[in-house]
């Protein structure tokens, strides 16, 4: 079952029209977080909104925006008046060009959500909106309004669906200048390219998200388990870094290095999931939700501290 819509309206192009919801395509809630304790007692910290000046706590009825003109001056905009310069695009996801992907800077990207048609209704337009993008092989560029702003957001076709990803505006993206001018300029020669190159092919694949695993989860996950076992933690030496004295003679190192497991019988350990260790915590993470493969399996009763 599809996760709750975060956005619900009509996609339109020109005088066609369908609605839609827009959910979220990534998450992060599988990750391993943390909440902050007090160490004398192991209680949980609470935060609270207070008055700057007065310390007073203040409820959310009493809490108003402001956009501060100097220093403690603030100009006080209600919710009411927000309301009222809403744009269509509150409501409306508007196709206003169609461009090539490759036209798209990465750094405009933010992130992607799913679109799908909202309701037994629409269908059909959304397939007609859909196959066009498609047939036309280019990205259709439209606005949405999300958390009271409205994004720059670019449509193409996925499956029976249609992949929004938010972009940037200009005036977000930092210019690459001030943090490459003084970058040297360095006569790169054919030697090196061609060493660099046999580097680069004997590395060659195929982009597999589930070949790589994030490795500062499973390290998370095992001092979990470590701890809650009552194993002694104990730091582990760091790799030190080597200096690069001569540049030819490292590049020539690190081709022999590539070229060493291709000559080897045995076959290359198959990297693990990183889902895999999830399934490995003796003890299940309260408010998280568990992958479908673990769902199944009655998981471990996990001790919870005392409070003092």
């Amino acid at each position: 079952m599809a996760p709750r819509a975060n956005w619900k309206g009509f996609l339109r192009l020109s005088l066609v029209t369908c609605p839609v919801a827009l959910y979220p395509a990534t998450s992060e809630s599988e990750k391993i977080s943390f909440n902050q304790l007090n160490r004398q007692t192991g209680h949980r910290i609470k935060y609270l909104k207070v008055d700057a000046e007065t310390g007073d706590e203040v409820t959310n009825e009493d809490i108003v925006k402001g956009y501060e003109l100097e220093k403690g001056q603030y100009i006080e905009v209600s919710k009411e008046e927000l309301e009222e310069i809403a744009l269509e695009s509150t409501r409306t996801i508007e196709i206003d060009e169609f461009v090539a992907r490759s036209d798209i800077d990465p750094r405009y990207l933010i992130r992607p959500y799913y679109i799908r048609p909202d309701g037994k209704v629409g269908h059909d337009a959304f397939a007609v909106i859909r196959e066009t993008i498609r047939e036309m092989d280019k990205v259709a560029i439209g606005r949405v309004v999300l958390t009271n702003r409205e994004h720059i957001i670019a449509l193409e076709p996925m499956d029976k669906g249609l992949v929004g990803t938010l972009l940037r505006y200009p005036y977000e993206v930092r210019s690459e200048q001030e943090y490459f001018d003084e970058i040297q300029d360095v006569k790169v020669t054919k030697d090196m390219l061609d060493l660099a190159r046999h580097i680069v092919n004997q590395k060659a694949g195929r982009f597999e998200p589930e070949k790589f695993e994030d490795h500062y989860e499973t390290a998370l996950i095992e001092l979990i388990n470590e701890k809650r076992a009552g194993k002694v933690i104990r730091p582990k030496e760091r790799p030190k870094g080597e200096n690069v004295v001569d540049l030819m003679e490292a590049l020539r190192r690190s081709v022999g290095k590539e070229a060493a497991p291709a000559k080897a019988d045995k076959p290359a350990k198959k990297p693990r999931k990183a889902a895999a260790g999830q399934k490995e915590m003796l003890m299940p993470i309260a408010g998280k939700k568990q992958p479908k493969e673990a769902a199944a399996k009655k998981p471990a009763a996990g001790a919870r501290r005392k409070s003092a």
